[in-house]
């Protein structure tokens, strides 16, 4: 699965769970920072991105992910 279908998961989600304007959802842009979500928010991404690619996010992994881009590397790097 390439990185573009992967970001496109990725923003759905966000949208389905921020009030964020797409336009916001880069892969630069810092998921607490810059999109305002909260470890709440983040538990509920990550169990929704583990669902729909069929992965496991490691909890060692969860400290490392700061940036949309980081949880598309992770994602493309179990995929």
């Amino acid at each position: 699965m390439d990185r573009n279908t992967i970001f496109a998961k990725v923003k759905e989600y966000l949208l389905m769970q921020l009030p964020v304007d797409e336009g916001k959802i880069t892969e630069d842009a810092r998921m607490v920072e810059d999109l305002g979500a909260d470890s709440a928010n983040l538990m509920m991404l990550i169990m929704d991105l583990e669902t729909e690619f069929d992965t496991q996010v490691e909890d060692e992994a969860l400290g490392t992910i700061k940036t949309v881009g980081d949880i598309v590397s992770y994602i493309a790097s179990r995929v």
